[in-house]
């Protein structure tokens, strides 16, 4: 079974950074897609980046040009550097595998 670890969230000011990261379980991690998402209080998940085997990205509108997408296969970890955070970025934030395997989240809460 695949498992799916997220660490490194908390609590930031507006204006800061944090770094994601997320450990997968398992022999296949280098052929996984991989995403973020994430939900904040009263609203539905969503989806924030992805990243394919072939280290293409794609972002959210909300986060494009603030948040950036990696992996590294060696480690089997994926990766969500997020800079400029804003309020509204305050969520639990989830690392999905594959399109079927998620994490437990980690929460990150963006306030002065």
């Amino acid at each position: 079974q695949v498992q799916l670890v997220e660490s490194g969230g908390g609590l930031v000011q507006p204006g800061g950074s944090l770094r994601l990261s997320c450990a997968v379980s398992g022999s296949s991690f280098s052929i996984y897609v991989l995403a973020w998402y994430r939900q904040a209080p009263g609203k539905q998940r969503e989806w924030v980046a992805g990243i394919t085997t072939s280290d293409i990205t794609n972002y959210a509108d909300a986060v494009k040009g603030r948040f950036t997408i990696s992996r590294d296969n060696a480690k089997n970890t994926v990766y969500l550097q997020m800079n400029s955070l804003k309020p509204e970025d305050t969520a639990v934030y989830f690392c999905r595998a594959q399109g079927m395997y998620w994490g437990q989240g980690t929460q990150v809460t963006v306030s002065s």
